[in-house]
């Protein structure tokens, strides 16, 4: 996962773009606004919009029940439709009136309409996303909501479209693992945010190592899966771009056969690669990661 072409980067980014391009073209057509959707949180899924059978109602064990009635009660339904992340970034970092937040990889935008609650009317908070049918979702959500204190832009989280030491807070939900080149993400985080600014994204990590076959998977990769990071990976590269005070909570630990039902539709050799991570003490969780750029 280290040493990974250009080519099969591009192949990688255009895999994950179609699978979200079709997330968003669906909650546009299927749920247009329809509030009486809200109550199917999170049925579309980080690891495959739907399900092995074509179906959409399949839900993720990795994307359910991530949000709670409370905090999506007054958001768009489409943006809660379209979460596809894998924790809740906002309820676990701390935001305070009047910062600047950017959310890598926005999707519909929940998580920055969130955020902009949060940071109330003296802040901001800044979308990025490559996918302009995401974009066009969380544009039509932040007019519903009718906030004035949101952007979405376009861009590729490796190469974040806003200068340097302009934001207090960087937030993702399940989007880092996508990447192909992880640590030019991480360099870019750490470039966009003010001295002491705070890293807090919600991410799945592996804890030991993926089995041969996982990685070989392009669905599993496009299903926040086979790009995850190991832990010890990740708080390297946290460093490398020039962190500290990083910390990896754990949020949700997934098993084993729980994911071989539901996120594996490529092939057995994939079912039987999460089978052998939890035979050799391995184990894929969601995590709360965070860091701070030093003062």
């Amino acid at each position: 996962m280290t040493d990974i072409s250009t080519q099969d980067q591009d192949q990688l980014r255009e895999a994950v773009r179609q699978r979200y391009a079709a997330a968003a073209t669906r909650v546009a057509q299927e749920h247009a606004w329809a509030e009486s959707a809200l109550p199917v949180l999170n049925a579309n899924s980080c690891c495959g919009p739907a399900s092995c059978s074509g179906e959409s109602d399949t839900k993720s064990v990795i994307t359910s029940d991530l949000y709670t009635i409370d905090e999506v009660a007054e958001l768009p339904s489409a943006a809660v439709l379209a979460s596809l992340g894998c924790g809740n970034p906002t309820a676990l970092a701390e935001l305070n009136p009047g910062e600047t937040v950017l959310d890598l990889g926005s999707g519909g935008g929940i998580d920055v309409l969130l955020s902009a609650k949060r940071v109330g009317p003296t802040g901001f908070a800044y979308g990025l996303d490559m996918t302009d049918e995401m974009l066009a979702l969380a544009e039509q959500n932040r007019q519903a909501q009718g906030v004035s204190n949101v952007k979405f832009l376009k861009g590729h989280i490796e190469q974040i479209p806003l200068p340097d030491n302009s934001v207090d807070v960087v937030i993702s939900n399940c989007v880092i693992n996508l990447s192909a080149d992880k640590a030019s993400v991480l360099r870019e985080a750490s470039r966009v945010l003010k001295p002491g600014g705070r890293f807090a994204v919600s991410d799945v990590v592996v804890q030991g190592q993926l089995p041969g076959e996982l990685l070989k998977s392009m669905e599993l990769w496009a299903g926040c899966i086979a790009g995850a990071l190991e832990e010890t990976t990740y708080r390297h590269l946290l460093a490398q771009a020039g962190f500290s005070d990083v910390g990896v909570e754990v949020t949700r630990v997934y098993q084993a056969e729980d994911l071989a039902a539901r996120e594996c539709c490529d092939s057995l050799a994939s079912a039987d690669g999460f089978t052998e991570l939890a035979a050799s003490g391995g184990r894929l969780v969601s995590a709360f990661v965070r860091a701070t750029k030093p003062r």
